[in-house]
């Protein structure tokens, strides 16, 4: 939680602005990779979640990887400290343009999602004379059970290698052995996953994939297994880092690596989420016949994720109230869309015009997917160091 010293800092500064908990994010970033190393697993930084430079340089410096799903996140994560050989590029729709830039930085593996892919990957890595290392996309066939924009590891969905062209994968590679090498399996099966069950899943399913490419005489070096961990977003204080030694263990138990082989993640939201908030002010209050509202000067424009995905985040009055009166508001925006709304039925003190408001747990897809739809002024930044 924000404490008061730095609530009366915040009271002094336009809003809305991103608050970012710069101890919290160490803390969080020491866990994680702590429970990482106890069984030598590599984590790569989901860049997607959350590209703030500052972020980014907090991140690079212990060590981690980063994993990258535009030319321009490549770019900005070699620029806040990520080595190129950490780096692992993502995403269905790589242009040639980022896919030069990548194989100029000498990256560690493109996740490579379709046969046409990697067939433009083998030629332009003919064509600038050096070597690509590709890893497979491969989607596990498993229902995350989350909300289904955010959902990637079905056949149904956009990602990954068909499994009736994997054949024809390996005769492109082995047909470019001096353009491609074939380095990894991947696989992801979506995001803000808190049944852990689906991991359990996960493991079965990249074991009889891996076993798959033995058969075949193929033992890749690395088994890239994703991201996809889910936070509390109802209560940010009472779990505010994730329990990643469990999540690891998790692995460590199901997962059946052969010798030599090395266990990649993605993480993202479980690194960052927690130690960003939003924070506003309220405009203006407006007590109807069947429910009030609380306008704020922040809206779906700096944070996007309750708009697009009905998305839950813990909203609370940082300005003290005498009174222990609770009200219920709708909480909402000043954009002009009705979808511009962070939260119904939420109980908060008698609010009133200037209070201040935080909105937890935003420092996942939230900066990042900010807009100036309504031509809304650029976003603010408060780093607590």
């Amino acid at each position: 939680m924000i404490s008061t010293t730095v609530i009366e800092q915040l009271k002094q500064v336009e809003t809305p602005l991103y608050y970012y908990d710069l101890p919290l994010l160490r803390a969080t970033l020491t866990a994680a990779k702590k429970a990482a190393d106890v069984f030598g697993y590599h984590i790569h930084y989901a860049v997607k979640a959350n590209n703030n430079p500052r972020i980014l340089q907090e991140i690079s410096t212990l060590g981690l990887g980063a994993d990258c799903v535009s030319g321009l996140e490549i770019e900005r994560a070699i620029a806040q400290g990520f080595q190129a050989k950490s780096i692992v590029f993502a995403g269905v729709g790589k242009t040639e343009k980022e896919i030069r830039f990548a194989l100029r930085q000498g990256i560690l593996a493109f996740n490579v999602e379709s046969l046409e892919e990697l067939h433009v990957i083998a030629i332009l890595a003919e064509e600038m004379k050096t070597q690509a290392s590709v890893a497979l996309r491969i989607n596990p066939n498993i229902d995350a059970n989350t909300h289904h924009y955010i959902t990637t590891g079905l056949d149904e969905n956009k990602f990954g290698i068909m499994i009736h062209e994997l054949e024809d994968c390996l005769a492109l590679i082995e047909s470019n052995k001096s353009a491609i090498t074939l380095v990894g399996l991947h696989f992801h099966v979506g995001s803000q996953i808190t049944d852990w069950s689906v991991f359990r899943q996960l493991c079965v399913k990249v074991n009889e994939w891996n076993s798959w490419f033995i058969e075949r005489g193929i033992v890749v070096p690395i088994l890239n297994v994703g991201g996809g961990v889910g936070i509390n977003y109802k209560d940010p204080d009472g779990e505010a880092i994730v329990n990643f030694a469990e999540f690891f263990a998790l692995f460590h138990r199901f997962l059946e690596p052969k010798p030599g082989q090395h266990i990649h993640f993605e993480l993202g939201r479980s690194l960052v989420a927690n130690c960003g908030s939003l924070i506003s002010r309220v405009l203006y209050v407006k007590r109807g016949v069947k429910k009030n509202f609380a306008i704020l000067d922040a809206g779906m424009t700096e944070l996007m994720r309750p708009a697009l995905y009905q998305a839950y985040h813990h909203i609370q009055c940082l300005t003290p109230h005498p009174s222990v009166a609770q009200e219920i508001y709708e909480v909402v925006g000043p954009i002009c869309e009705s979808s511009d709304c962070f939260g119904k039925q939420v109980e908060l003190p008698l609010l009133s015009r200037g209070d201040l408001m935080v909105i937890r747990s935003a420092g996942a897809y939230g900066e990042v997917m900010a807009s100036r739809y309504n031509l809304r002024q650029p976003l603010q930044f408060y780093f607590q160091e």
